[in-house]
């Protein structure tokens, strides 16, 4: 069974990790997203594989299983905010990629809802508490956030940034 304390990891890292392409493509990818490390980002891949290997596999089921695997699925990524559109097909999540992933990251969020300067400062927000969903402090950069949640980020009630938010750059405080 394993130890409860010592969990699995989630991630799959690359088959080859010194491809330039690939290494080149990693280095942007954490910068646009203000990620750690790149275990951050074999995460959303490995997420975004699994997904895509679920429906290839309902591809291969016939007519009427694979209508309702199909629906539950689109149905879940659609709440995820993974998917735009909620009818969509199984053509749009083959076509899913990591991106797809990070931009519902809670760092991601809180940067383009301009609670933050800096995708940066969006990842301090988030650990030292100053942020919450729906009152509810998260502490978790990486926390995915569902469609549902999205309007209900902002600062934590005794939060100091509550009183004072950040300026956008080329503001002044007056």
């Amino acid at each position: 069974m394993g130890d409860p304390k010592k969990s699995r990891r989630k991630w799959e890292g690359p088959g080859h990790p010194w491809i330039r392409i690939n290494l080149e493509k990693e280095q942007v990818l954490i910068g646009k997203y203000g990620l750690r490390n790149k275990r951050e980002l074999w995460l959303a891949q490995t997420v975004i594989r699994k997904f895509r290997h679920h429906a290839r596999s309902l591809l291969a089921l016939p007519p009427a299983e694979r209508s309702t695997g199909e629906k539950q699925l689109i149905q879940k990524l659609y709440r995820m905010g993974i998917i735009e559109k909620d009818n969509a097909t199984l053509d749009d999540i083959l076509g899913l990629n990591e991106e797809n992933y990070l931009e519902r990251r809670l760092q991601t969020i809180v940067y383009k809802k301009g609670l933050a300067r800096t995708i940066y400062q969006a990842r301090q927000l988030i650990v030292h508490g100053h942020i919450a969903i729906g009152g509810k402090r998260v502490t978790s950069p990486g926390y995915i956030v569902m469609r549902g949640e999205e309007d209900l980020i902002d600062f934590y009630p005794t939060s100091s940034f509550k009183q004072h938010p950040p300026t956008q750059q080329g503001e002044e405080n007056v």
